[in-house]
């Protein structure tokens, strides 16, 4: 299968015009010869990140998966044949709201997923997620979930994998320098393709900054790094891969790195 990243620079609030950018994108890659299975998308690719208080948030948060956002994403999926993972603010029917992300293709919604470990100031809006950790079956791949700053906590990709991910898609919009050489780690020590995709520019809003680093980036099971995005630029890639490499968990001298855990011994 094909997989690839979208490095976008979002117009804060705008959610049509950034649902356009991502649609000229996927029609530039089909035109060339380049169109992926799987795209993925920044955290928040829509609306933009820095939200200056809680009512601004909830003004641009939507329901999954009734929303424009989530429904122009089927819609995009639908005409181009493709599956898309992507970040969404989402209001919750009971009122809280989650930086959330979804899996899409032409039949609709195939997966649901709400950021467990809210990063800096997205507390003041965003409640922690009380979803699983999603494997789901897309594009010719197992596909996982998880959003940006879950990156920094093993434990997420590590239950994706032993769930059966053999793809993590990785929404982000990273502020911190370390996570793409992090994502190599996370690559090598589940055995399993990892899809970061990061945003770029800089929001100032309400005296709050962000600035982001996108090199957005796949990586491949043995930690080679196989496709790559600028730090400073809008942009996008695609790469070939083969999934079936993230079912093989054997290392030479016949270790198994997951087989080989000692679980009796992994506790308080």
């Amino acid at each position: 299968m094909r997989v690839g990243w979208i490095q976008t620079l979002p117009l804060f609030g705008d959610p049509a015009a950034n649902l356009s950018a991502v649609a000229a994108t996927l029609d530039d890659a089909t035109t060339t010869g380049r169109a992926a299975d799987l795209w993925v998308l920044p955290e928040l690719f829509a609306t933009g990140y820095v939200f200056a208080d809680r009512d601004e948030a909830r003004r641009n948060c939507e329901p999954v998966p009734g929303g424009p956002t989530v429904r122009g994403l089927v819609a995009l999926a639908r005409r181009t044949g493709c599956a898309i993972v992507a970040g969404v603010a989402e209001s919750a029917p009971d009122g809280r709201l989650f930086n959330s992300a979804v899996a899409v293709d032409g039949a609709g919604l195939r997966a649901h997923y709400r950021k467990a470990h809210v990063f800096g100031d997205e507390r003041r809006w965003a409640s922690p997620g009380d979803l699983p950790f999603p494997v789901v079956e897309i594009a010719g791949a197992r596909v996982g979930i998880m959003i940006c700053f879950d990156w920094r906590f093993p434990e997420t990709a590590r239950t994706l994998a032993l769930a059966g991910a053999q793809v993590i898609a990785h929404p982000s919009n990273l502020v911190l320098p370390h996570c793409p050489d992090a994502m190599v780690t996370r690559a090598l020590e589940n055995g399993v393709f990892t899809v970061t995709c990061d945003r770029v520019g800089t929001e100032e809003r309400a005296g709050m900054r962000a600035a982001f680093i996108g090199r957005s980036r796949v990586i491949g099971p043995d930690g080679v790094v196989l496709s790559e995005g600028p730090p400073d630029r809008t942009a996008w890639g695609t790469v070939d891969i083969t999934p079936s490499r993230a079912d093989d968990k054997r290392l030479s001298g016949g270790n198994d790195i997951l087989a080989d855990r000692r679980t009796d011994l992994y506790r308080l």
